[in-house]
């Protein structure tokens, strides 16, 4: 089997993961911005801006050039890191699941 097959049934299974955890990784998406756009709102931030922080720090990045000073945007930062966690762990979850249904169909 070549790679060009491998990496069709991949995608083919990564879709399919995907539609599975569809409505809790939009879940998560939906606090982190929800999260976000009120730590905005508290901090007088530009949408752009609020955006920006909540992928940063949903992300685990945290460049620091954003910071809420506020300690209610403080509390919703850290629900929007762990919310970020959860969604790297969902990502990472139903990737391995797709390399392991490639892997069996590759050995069938």
């Amino acid at each position: 089997m070549g790679s060009r097959q491998t990496r069709r049934i991949f995608f083919r299974e990564l879709y399919h993961q995907l539609g599975v955890i569809w409505p809790i990784l939009s879940g998560v998406l939906v606090v982190m911005v929800g999260c976000g756009l009120l730590i905005g709102q508290i901090e007088g931030w530009r949408v752009i801006d609020t955006l920006y922080f909540t992928f940063v720090t949903g992300l685990t990045i945290g460049y620091g050039d954003l910071a809420p000073g506020h300690s209610s945007s403080r509390i919703l930062a850290i629900v929007i890191g762990f919310a970020g966690i959860v969604l790297t762990g969902l990502v990472a979850a139903v990737s391995v699941q797709a390399l392991r249904a490639t892997a069996i169909d590759r050995t069938e």
